[in-house]
């Protein structure tokens, strides 16, 4: 999915000391929460198992949860020390289980948490209030305390439960469900000065497959039967093939090989080829296959006697490796045509502003894989994504040739969410527009809720 880098290097020491920190923090405060939640979960089954007659019984189930936790963490560990920061292929059923009891306990844990807090706050507000009470009545604290409120107790307890059940009902929801419901978005995108000939061009579009020990290729081939279902003009593969070192970029490749679309099958590397180091391989396993991985190149396209200009980048970091910020699309503005429309294949999102900035009409992403959990409250859509990019999944649009800003705030500003119709069909100013596919696969928790897997199929339309 989405990784951070952070660098330490001789120069510029004050930044890399702040990353250095930054890094140092939230790795501490993932091991901390790791801690208390297995902490916790463990109190609570000695607690159960107290109750429970026979001797053999409570040491035998509080035994058998320290093995599993041992595995859990001897797995991740294993899992973490293979590949830049990815899991390695490993048994598929450890994996998964693995991945659904660490994040599960974890938001379990800190559901309750929530509820307990409340609970303590409601206490507070109820002795405040009896204690008023009891002031303008004259009686006494232990008369008015000596009523029961069996309501709330028993109200908080089966909150509680709730709690601290909702997270692994919904991991295994996700896992068993939702993460194979592959669905189909088709969007129309009109874009400026699109020559006629162009107009109702389809391009089918895959992400963030991730082939890997949650991940088969039996799951791969049937998105690929999808894709090809559609009938698009053009196939792309917008990065992040595989997870991890120990994945097999091969097995991807021969599955992604199958895609049919009558002017050819492109791609572009994401940012764990570069973990994977792989990047090279996949430009070579796709060239064996007919296909062209594109790596800050561009190709010329003629579909109905009008050309388009397919531009291609490896995944663009944002900030080098000691930490500083960096432009991304450096080398790309020589590759951008005056000519003909231009359509950009870059993993990461955050390309979007400087693409506009360019004058790239299209720009095709994924990287995000929609925060694969999301979570509506009063209509408004919390996503994990969000941390890292303002383009999360879907249509976005900003005005062409403005000026990138610096920074994910400014763009917050700046950025429009192109659903409405109205909206599209009469900007004050042509638009560039990037569509961010919520991706195939997972990374971490092998669980998708509120953000099915997704294939695209975009049809281009004359603004």
């Amino acid at each position: 999915m989405i990784s951070l880098y952070f660098g330490f290097g001789g120069g510029a020491v004050n930044v890399n000391w702040g990353f250095l920190l930054l890094r140092i923090a939230v790795v501490l405060s993932i091991l901390t929460l790791f801690y208390v939640s297995q902490r916790f979960w463990y109190r609570a089954l000695w607690r159960v198992t107290s109750h429970w007659g026979r001797v053999s019984l409570r040491v035998g189930a509080r035994l058998v949860y320290l093995v599993l936790l041992l595995w859990v963490i001897v797995t991740m560990a294993l899992g973490l020390s293979l590949g830049h920061g990815g899991f390695a292929r490993q048994n598929s059923l450890t994996m998964a289980l693995t991945g659904l009891w660490f994040f599960s306990a974890l938001f379990a844990y800190l559901a309750v948490r929530t509820v307990h807090g409340v609970e303590r706050v409601w206490r507070w507000l109820h002795t405040a209030t009896a204690k008023k009470a009891v002031a303008q009545r004259g009686a006494t604290l232990a008369s008015a305390e000596a009523v029961a409120d069996p309501g709330r107790r028993y109200f908080f307890r089966a909150a509680t439960a709730a709690a601290g059940a909702a997270p692994f009902l919904g991991a295994m929801y996700g896992f068993a469900a939702e993460r194979l419901n592959y669905q189909v978005r088709r969007v129309e995108i009109p874009l400026p000065n699109l020559p006629s000939a162009l107009d109702g061009m389809q391009i089918v579009q895959i992400s963030d497959i991730h082939l890997s020990s949650y991940m088969s290729r039996a799951q791969v081939r049937r998105a690929v039967d999808m894709a090809n279902e559609l009938g698009a003009d053009l196939a792309v593969v917008t990065g992040d093939l595989i997870t991890g070192s120990g994945d097999s970029i091969a097995d991807c490749v021969d599955e992604i090989r199958r895609l049919y679309a009558p002017f050819g099958i492109w791609g572009c590397n994401g940012n764990h080829e570069i973990y994977a180091r792989a990047e090279d391989e996949a430009a070579y396993l796709y060239a064996q296959a007919g296909m062209k991985l594109l790596r800050q190149e561009n190709a010329q396209i003629t579909f109905k006697g009008a050309p388009f200009n397919l531009i291609g980048v490896d995944y663009q970091r944002e900030r080098t490796s000691r930490g500083q910020r960096q432009q991304t699309l450096a080398r790309v503005e020589p590759l951008v045509r005056r000519d003909m429309p231009n359509i950009l294949l870059s993993h990461n999102p955050n390309t979007f502003n400087r693409a506009a900035e360019l004058g790239i009409e299209l720009s095709l992403a994924g990287h995000t894989h929609g925060g694969q959990i999301q979570v509506e409250i009063l209509d408004h859509r919390l996503s994990p994504a969000r941390f890292i990019t303002d383009y999360i999944a879907g249509l976005y649009q900003r005005p062409l040739f403005a000026p990138a800003p610096n920074e994910r705030a400014a763009a917050n500003a700046s950025a429009t969410r192109a659903f409405s119709p109205s909206l599209l069909a009469s900007p004050s100013s042509p638009m560039a527009h990037i569509y961010v596919n919520r991706g195939l696969g997972t990374v971490g928790a092998p669980v998708r809720l509120g953000v099915p897997p997704e294939i695209s199929l975009i049809v281009l339309r004359c603004a």
